[in-house]
């Protein structure tokens, strides 16, 4: 599903975010990513989804390199993936319901389909009750959420979180895991970055470890 071979990423001012990293992660995976602030995970997320092209080495996704793609064939690729991004993104000036319903606007479904889509989403997150609260007025945890059910509307092959639990206090973290976890237990492939020690305590799943851009 997801291939890296021997990938850099290079920024400008010669700053190298990853170093020859080299990894697999089959369909239905759940795989962590793990390391330190500045290790390369954010990089690592953004150029598996390719939002971002290595400078050098094959990023392969579903057998395409999308590194060497069109830039006009990379939105049918992202397509695939949900982003649960570290800083949410959220519209604090639309209410819960609207900001689930921006990705469907964007791929064209709205109408009856996009309610039942995002109530689904928004029931599975626990959210459904607060369908009309503006972002502003739920916790960190419940903004958490919010973000992961605008990331799963869109019904991705591919679920990825940047730092998910970062801010969150024990059992909202745990809580947040768990929905993540039973998305992967019905086929859903998920990433998740992060540099919490707890989140990857657990049997079967790929555990990739960075260190200043370098793969341990």
């Amino acid at each position: 599903m997801i291939k890296f071979d021997e990938v850099t990423k290079r920024y400008p001012g010669g700053y190298e975010a990853l170093k020859n990293v080299s990894f697999e992660i089959a369909q239905g995976e759940l795989a962590f990513v793990t390391g330190h602030s500045g290790a390369g995970k954010s990089t690592l997320l953004k150029l598996a989804a390719s939002i971002e092209r290595p400078t050098s080495g094959t990023v392969l996704v579903n057998g395409q390199n999308v590194g060497k793609m069109r830039s006009s064939g990379l939105p049918y690729v992202r397509r695939n993936f949900g982003m649960v991004f570290q800083d949410h993104k959220l519209l604090f000036d639309r209410n819960v319901f609207e900001n689930v319903a921006l990705p469907l606007a964007i791929t064209g479904v709205t109408g009856r389909e996009a309610g039942k889509r995002i109530r689904a989403a928004l029931d599975k997150v626990g959210l459904l009750e607060r369908e009309k609260a503006m972002p502003i007025a739920l916790s960190g945890g419940e903004q958490q959420r919010l973000a992961i059910a605008r990331a799963i509307v869109s019904r991705p092959a591919v679920l990825m979180a940047d730092e998910p639990t970062g801010n969150l206090d024990e059992q909202y973290a745990n809580d947040i895991l768990s929905i993540f976890r039973s998305f992967n237990e019905v086929g859903v492939t998920v990433i998740i970055a992060t540099h919490d020690a707890r989140s990857i305590a657990q049997e079967g799943t790929q555990v990739i470890r960075l260190e200043q851009g370098n793969m341990l």
